[in-house]
């Protein structure tokens, strides 16, 4: 049986709002938080699969945000970019075991990522793909103030 952020995040995969719809449904009545919060004040726990993907996330973005800032991304830089975070998500999907408050948490920010990689491949119209890298960058960092992951930095966003 797979676990509920198991098919949270794997809806995600398909749509972003679908895996809010999940997480409404499994809750049996009770909503899921919609807004992220931090855990009575303090971080949220992380694992290992969680801390690999997520920086692996980060140096993409890192990668790819300086670029799409100043108009010298390509549309091959951006499809990469989403295949890379869509990937850093599978993982997640297979290998992250988080206390279940905490995945109620994660996977807001996994929406948004998985929304923000959907808009960089031009989901959303050619237009629009920097600003794809923009939301997973602002997903990232985030992720970075309610999550405990040592040695965390924001990723800096352009003006």
């Amino acid at each position: 049986m797979q676990s509920p952020l198991a098919l949270v995040l794997a809806l995600a995969l398909a749509s972003p709002l679908a895996a809010l719809a999940a997480a409404d449904a499994h809750d049996h009545g009770k909503s899921a938080p919609h807004q992220l919060e931090l855990n009575a004040g303090k971080k949220w726990g992380t694992d290992e699969a969680l801390r690999q993907a997520m920086s692996t996330i980060h140096g993409s973005v890192s990668k790819t945000l300086p670029a799409a800032h100043s108009g010298k991304a390509s549309a091959a830089d951006y499809d990469a970019f989403g295949n890379a975070v869509t990937a850093q998500v599978s993982y997640m999907v297979e290998n992250c075991k988080l206390d279940p408050k905490a995945d109620a948490q994660l996977h807001l920010i996994v929406a948004e990522l998985m929304e923000g990689a959907e808009t960089a491949q031009g989901k959303q119209g050619e237009k629009k793909r920097a600003a794809g890298v923009v939301q997973v960058a602002k997903a990232a960092n985030a992720y970075g103030k309610h999550f405990d992951h040592a040695g965390w930095r924001s990723i800096p966003m352009p003006h």
